[in-house]
């Protein structure tokens, strides 16, 4: 963070914000602190809960009640219950662990709510119906054992929505829970947002609500994005503690309805954006691809950038600087799925797993392996559907073992093709739709023949690459838009952004920016704002953004009014 000056006019807009969020607090007034990159809203909160401990905390373990404060991260709760001493006043939990806990005595009601949730009505059929089982949630994988019912993450959030209609519920809710704050607000799940809103700010009943977050930094989809009520009083803390005046200005020039203060206006920092025009040569085409360099030029530019930016002064080291990539090409060259994601001609197919291979090995097997690998046998079983796996002597487990180890042995050095064949020859069961498919594999019918082609180019894929994509899309490296660049921060950022992705297109959004962006393409351009904005927030000190698809020249014009005149450069042809 850059030194501070005796004047911090940072400091000055975060006191602001301080006090308006006391004054809606001892007035019981619901609010909604707009935080942008950088703000410091997580210091926001966390005052804003020391608060509460030192104005109500004796009254509120008195009345055996809680402040309720809902984060998206088991870090984020840590950290919260550091910061506030583990105050027994406060109860931080995920969203899913609140939900649950909320929930979990209406056993009646859920048994009544779970029959309507999507895939619960072929579970419960198979077993005979519902009956008086147990609803429990234990590792978000869904099941139906002999006693008990095992939820899903989501289903968890669905039924809190459901029991929120039921006045009795929201009583119980509020008698426990007098003040609900919300971290993160954007990525709320959006029909949770949407009874939170209906049942208590719009009612001014039941618990004192504070969101705490910023819209422009919903970066995927699942979030209920920006909140709107007549009811709700709007913050917007005016700071930024993480970067220079030379970031903090482009940030101000994208986002003008929010201008952030800087720590150290003297601070020294740089803002440069390379564009790769000059180009000689065929670029890619295709509706996703169109526009952007080939991958290996794209390489060849990023790694002369990198060597440029070296001799300014430039230090690579992880610890120092970060490479974010916005290309999805070169995410999954970086990250290690190359191969895997050339199988696919749309991302989704993997990204999402819609393609029922994909699901099964990233969402069993790999866990499977994971689990194994800490030594946490019961969610092994757990994930494998075995609950009560028969191991009655020493031989039973040997067996276990020895089918482990012999899946790992392949998921390291094999191909997707090994790793099939060995389970469908194993203790290990294939789902329906991968069993159908591996049965239709090499079949003549012209009814499959696409679906052959794909299922043999996707088996010669080495297996490392599902260990890889399970890691990107679980969030594990930092090159992954879900929390993995949200909330972090870099001395220096590289940021280099092209084409690959299906709902990106970061030229087309810099076309629309200063302009009225059409209802059809309004949900495109928030999607391709809010990633850029959040991209070019991490850095402290500088910035960098390279360009590897073409920009049209009002994209570059708005690259100017953004960035500075002086600060967009075109790169020089590559040597042929």
């Amino acid at each position: 963070m850059p030194e501070a000056t005796a004047f911090n006019p940072a400091e000055v807009a975060a006191e602001r914000v301080r006090q308006s969020i006391v004054t809606c607090i001892d007035a019981r007034k619901p609010f909604l602190v707009e935080a942008g990159a950088g703000a410091g809203k997580t210091y926001s909160l966390i005052n804003t809960l020391k608060y509460l401990i030192e104005s109500q905390g004796r009254e509120l373990l008195r009345r055996n009640q809680r402040v309720a404060c809902i984060t998206y991260t088991n870090v984020a709760t840590d950290e919260i219950k550091a910061r506030t001493d583990r105050h027994p006043a406060i109860q931080a939990e995920t969203i899913h662990s609140f939900c649950w806990s909320a929930i979990r005595p209406f056993q009646s009601a859920l048994r009544s709510a779970l029959p309507a949730l999507e895939r619960w009505p072929e579970r419960l059929e198979e077993a005979n119906g519902l009956g008086q089982r147990t609803v429990d949630y234990n590792l978000g994988y869904p099941s139906v054992e002999e006693d008990r019912v095992l939820l899903h993450h989501n289903d968890v959030l669905t039924l809190t929505v459901a029991l929120m209609n039921q006045p009795k519920f929201r009583r119980v809710l509020s008698d426990r829970f007098p003040v609900l704050l919300i971290d993160e607000y954007q990525d709320t799940h959006t029909d949770f947002a949407a009874a939170i809103l209906t049942h208590f700010v719009a009612t001014s009943t039941g618990p004192l609500i504070g969101f705490f977050g910023d819209h422009w930094q919903k970066i995927y989809g699942e979030g209920c994005g920006r909140i709107e009520h007549a009811n709700l009083e709007v913050i917007g803390k005016e700071s930024n503690f993480r970067s220079v005046p030379a970031v903090v200005d482009v940030l101000n020039r994208l986002r003008p309805d929010l201008l952030q203060k800087v720590t150290n206006p003297d601070a020294v920092g740089s803002v440069a954006v390379y564009h790769t025009n000059a180009w000689i040569g065929e670029r890619q085409v295709g509706p996703h691809k169109k526009g952007d360099l080939p991958p290996q030029a794209s390489h060849e530019y990023l790694g002369r950038l990198t060597a440029k930016l070296t001799e300014e002064g430039w230090d690579f080291a992880p610890a120092k600087t970060k490479v974010l990539m916005l290309t999805h090409k070169g995410l999954a060259a970086e990250m290690g799925y190359r191969d895997l994601a050339d199988a696919f001609l749309r991302n989704d197919s993997f990204i999402k797993k819609e393609d029922p291979h994909i699901a099964f090995l990233v969402d069993t097997i790999e866990p499977v392996c994971v689990a194994y690998e800490a030594g946490r046998y019961g969610e092994m079983f757990a994930i494998l559907g075995e609950k009560r796996p028969t191991i009655t002597s020493k031989d039973d487990k040997a067996a276990w073992k020895r089918d482990i180890d012999q899946l790992l042995a392949l998921r390291a050095k094999g191909t997707i093709a090994t790793v099939m064949d060995y389970l469908k020859t194993s203790r290990f069961r294939l789902p329906k739709k991968v069993q159908r498919r591996e049965e239709l594999l090499g079949s003549n019918d012209p009814e499959h023949a696409d679906a052959n082609t794909l299922l043999t180019t996707l088996r010669a894929v080495p297996f490392r690459q599902i260990t890889a994509l399970a890691r990107f899309i679980e969030g594990n490296t930092p090159f992954n838009t879900k929390h993995g660049v949200k909330g972090a921060e870099f001395e220096n950022v590289l940021v280099a952004v092209g084409r690959g992705w299906n709902i990106y297109n970061f030229g087309q959004m810099l076309e629309l920016m200063g302009a009225t962006v059409p209802a059809n393409k309004k949900e495109f351009f928030e999607r391709n704002r809010n990633l850029f904005y959040v991209t070019c927030s991490r850095p402290k000190m500088r910035l960098a953004v390279l360009f590897t698809q073409e920009l049209s020249s009002i994209a570059i014009s708005t690259l100017k009014k953004l960035f500075g005149e002086g600060a967009v450069h075109a790169l020089p042809p590559l040597e042929t």
